[in-house]
């Protein structure tokens, strides 16, 4: 006989609860005491896993008759990124996002990196590094150059080394030195000047009409400046305003001003009555000739100018890139413009002193200075694209072209002849420059 203090076994069969199945009960209904299976839970949530039970889904349709429906348990919030979510030992980490932390060795090999010291150069391949950046391997080179012209000189012609032959060679290279300043800023811009030749041409007949010569030396002086600085700010004009092709419009100009210096001078040479002016050729300091110092101080503030002040960098940088001057807040087309007004006036000037080496006006004086300033500004390493340039190599270019031209006058090569080899020289100081520009990209 069964003893009435006991009840049979209550305990719910595993399988059952792992299949999510109806448990059997033998106590009375409503008292969940009897039972250690827990209460089912509410409908779509997990039930509780009984005394190591796993816990499944129980719905309503499920659940014994009789038994109460719990509440869903409270859900917990998710573990911060990269932290493992809570549980007791053993249990399952839960499906959060974790941030990737590069591994230790990783990030060690990384530091050992960045604290390592840079390869050591050295001394001399740093100096000839900064020599070139600077450009001054090309100066070197013209150096270099000017010393082998000289050696050519004292063996081809006997009067290479006179004093009267070093005269004329600095006299004219100070009136085509004076043109290739403004050259430089210009073409350093991203410009060219064909014009520069015809300007000087019709400054100094302008400066020496009968008109203004009654004036003075003073008003002579002013009146040439002035042509050089209007016309060249009427060719920046057109170019940077307009939006005309610099080519073009220099070109035109070297046309219509020539054109215009004829009909002024009707062909004819103006002489120059004024004495003092004329004495600006022929006076000297320190036995050095004043147009030697004038081109001597136009090369010193064209240098304080391009290197040293706001208006250089942004030259080199207008020629450099145009677009990013134009965002840094240049303005592109005023500050082209007052570029061909220094070419101008820079022409302008070169008249004054041409006008009173030969103590006249012609409307032929200047012919061809576009092209001898052009080569000697990229033989002084100027780039033709713009950016790039220095006045130490321009002149040095200067005195390189002006010594090539007094060697073929001592050597009795005709004019063709010359201008012949002006415009190889041209076209391979070109081609060195596209070559070196290759090899530096």
């Amino acid at each position: 006989m069964t003893d009435p203090t006991t009840r049979p076994s209550t305990d719910p069969d595993p399988t059952a609860a792992r299949s999510g199945a109806p448990v059997p009960r033998d106590s009375e209904p409503g008292d969940p005491a009897a039972s250690g299976a827990a209460a089912p839970a509410a409908p779509g949530t997990a039930a509780p896993a009984a005394s190591g039970g796993v816990p499944g889904p129980v719905s309503e349709a499920t659940a014994p008759r009789g038994a109460s429906v719990s509440a869903p348990a409270p859900v917990s919030a998710p573990a911060p990124v990269g932290a493992s979510a809570p549980g007791a030992a053993g249990a399952i980490p839960g499906a959060v996002a974790t941030a990737e932390v590069p591994p230790a060795d990783e990030q060690a090999r990384v530091e050992a990196a960045a604290a390592e010291p840079a390869a050591e150069v050295s001394p001399l391949r740093a100096w000839l590094s900064s020599l070139s950046e600077g450009g001054a391997t090309r100066s070197i080179g013209l150096v270099v150059a000017l010393v082998i012209l000289c050696i050519v000189g004292l063996v081809t012609a006997d009067t290479f080394a006179t004093t009267g032959n070093i005269r004329t060679i600095l006299t004219n290279a100070s009136v085509i030195g004076v043109v290739t300043v403004g050259m430089t800023f210009v073409i350093i811009g991203g410009g060219i000047d064909l014009s520069v030749g015809s300007l000087v041409g019709l400054a100094s007949v302008w400066c020496t009409t009968v008109a203004t010569q009654s004036y003075g030396p003073f008003v002579m002086v002013l009146c040439a400046l002035l042509v050089g600085l209007i016309v060249g700010l009427i060719n920046g004009a057109l170019i940077a305003y307009g939006r005309l092709v610099p080519f073009i419009v220099t070109l035109g100009m070297l046309i219509g001003a020539r054109g215009l210096a004829q009909q002024i001078a009707n062909l004819q040479t103006q002489v120059v009555t004024q004495q003092d002016f004329n004495a600006i050729a022929d006076g000297s300091f320190l036995g050095i000739p004043y147009l030697v110092w004038m081109l001597l101080g136009t090369f010193a503030i064209g240098w304080v100018v391009l290197n040293l002040t706001t208006f250089g960098r942004r030259t080199v940088a207008v020629g450099g890139n145009p677009e990013a001057a134009r965002l840094a807040g240049i303005d592109i087309r005023l500050h082209t413009a007052l570029l061909y007004g220094v070419s101008g006036l820079c022409a302008g000037l070169a008249a004054v002193m041409l006008t009173a080496q030969t103590a006249s006006g012609s409307s032929t004086n200047g012919q061809n200075y576009e092209l001898d300033a052009i080569a000697a500004v990229i033989i002084g390493g100027t780039l033709l694209t713009g950016g790039r340039g220095t006045l130490v190599g321009t002149f040095l270019g200067v005195l390189v072209f002006t010594l090539i031209t007094n060697l073929f006058i001592l050597n009795n090569l005709s004019t063709p002849v010359q201008n012949l080899a002006k415009g190889l020289i041209i076209l391979g100081a070109v081609l060195l420059q596209r070559r070196r520009s290759e090899s530096a990209t």
